[in-house]
């Protein structure tokens, strides 16, 4: 399989449209859902008295945007492709935590202030209270498990907990999410005094369902209708370098994949032990109508099965995904910065980019580079700048700084960015980025840390 493309040095032509409109509107359209829960308050509510009255509306206030993020917790990851590809998974994550913590904490004051306000209004004491409302009102037992499995997944999420698990079981631990959810839908149906109107009622439960139809399209059905299409099986594995081998994938009109360089996907190989979890794998060259490659780095117990496969195992691919690709480029010369496997998209991108490329590629030592030949032909092919950074952190420590890049690239601030590597690596160099001049909205990344 032939991986070097044909020498692609024109610039970018054109004025491209900027890529943070979809963001944007994606986040109008996040406060214009919190308000429309707002104005069902509103319509809902005669009036507010006294402190039981303020604990109850507090209460319900918090309950209804809690149980409005809850499914937009599910379409953030629901791989929806104009959100993947123009706003990019990595970002959508970042926006799910943040959503995810902030579910947590509406539905902490959800019930200290329903509790209390109950409590006041009956003149008993909260924790007989909380009793009563947890063990004779309907629904509620459900709401509390909802409540008990939100919070666990939340435990487990925080970034302490995230170190010491293994991705497989944070994974799986995650599933819980959906079924919080179910179950907080039939408890705010039941126990909603703002749902229990129409038209509220009917427009929360289509919203509801509307996101689950949305998650199941994109998450089990399109899946599914892919696997079917493509036919995607192990032709081969082929080992880079230490612990890196490349799983070259053979599969039937691959071309309607419409995968780009530098995106991903979500591989389950077929196999006993695998089949259950879906990692993400960058492609690690240029999609060809027949194969697709992944360059992947034993770094768990998953990375280690995979290089452990035989041709012709049946492999189910979600994707492509991301926004790491071309459409980021906005000025005629590119820099790519890649250290260790990071090299695995920015490989891609150094092959296909248009424009005037450097690609500066840090490992701790020479065995540690990989693609080595292949990245010196499209250099070469190309009349592409090729800097490799070997070596020690100690002996580098003054190269990936803002005035260490500035001596390797002069005219650094004219320049895009594209960034791959281990993300303290990451942090570092976007810091001496920014120090150097260069603008936020130059500077492409994308994270798979979990």
């Amino acid at each position: 399989m032939s991986t070097t493309a044909l020498p692609r040095d024109t610039a970018p032509t054109g004025a491209k449209p900027s890529p943070e409109i979809v963001p944007r509107l994606a986040l109008t359209l996040m406060a214009a859902g919190a308000a429309a829960v707002l104005a069902a308050w509103w319509h809902a509510t005669d009036s507010v008295v006294g402190a039981a009255g303020w604990l109850d509306g507090a209460g319900r206030i918090t309950g209804l945007l809690a149980g409005y993020t809850a499914p937009v917790l599910l379409l953030l990851m629901a791989r929806i492709p104009l959100l993947e590809h123009r706003v990019g998974s990595d970002r959508l994550a970042r926006w799910h935590a943040l959503c995810g913590r902030y579910m947590i904490f509406l539905v902490s004051v959800h019930i200290v202030t329903i509790i209390w306000g109950y409590a006041l209004t009956d003149g008993k004491g909260v924790v007989s209270e909380g009793v009563d409302i947890v063990f004779h009102y309907p629904d509620m037992i459900k709401g509390s498990l909802a409540t008990l499995l939100l919070f666990g997944t939340g435990i487990v999420s925080a970034r302490v907990a995230r170190r010491k698990l293994r991705y497989e079981t944070w994974y799986y631990l995650h599933l819980a999410t959906y079924l919080a959810i179910a179950l907080a839908f039939s408890h705010q149906i039941a126990n909603g005094a703002d749902l229990s109107i129409q038209p509220e009622q009917t427009l929360w439960s289509a919203y509801y369902v509307l996101a689950a139809l949305v998650l199941g399209w994109y998450r089990l059905w399109m899946p599914y209708v892919r696997d079917r299409r493509h036919q995607l099986r192990v032709h081969s594995i082929v080992p880079e370098g230490p612990g890196v081998y490349s799983v070259i994938l053979k599969g039937e009109r691959l071309e309607d994949l419409n995968a780009r360089p530098g995106q991903f996907f979500r591989l389950q190989f077929q196999t006993r032990s695998l089949r259950w979890v879906a990692n993400p794998y960058s492609l690690s060259a240029a999609p060809h109508p027949n194969f697709l490659r992944f360059t992947i780095k034993n770094l768990g117990d998953h990375s280690a099965a995979v290089a452990r496969l035989r041709p012709g195992t049946k492999v189910r691919a979600e994707g492509p995904y991301g926004a790491f690709t071309e459409d980021k480029a906005r000025l005629p010369q590119v820099l790519l910065i890649a250290a260790g496997v990071g090299i695995t998209p920015i490989r891609a991108l150094f092959e296909t980019l248009p424009g005037r490329l450097t690609l500066l590629y840090r490992a701790g030592s020479d065995r540690e580079i990989i693609f080595r030949d292949e990245l010196e032909d499209i250099a070469r092919d190309r009349g592409a700048r090729l800097v490799y950074l070997v070596g020690s952190r100690r002996r580098h420590g003054k190269t990936l700084t803002p005035r260490g890049l500035m001596n390797l690239v002069p005219d650094l601030k004219a320049h895009d960015v594209y960034l791959c590597g281990p993300e303290p690596m990451q942090q570092a160099v976007i810091a001496a980025l920014r120090g150097a001049g260069v603008p936020g909205s130059h500077i492409h990344h994308e994270s798979f840390e979990f």
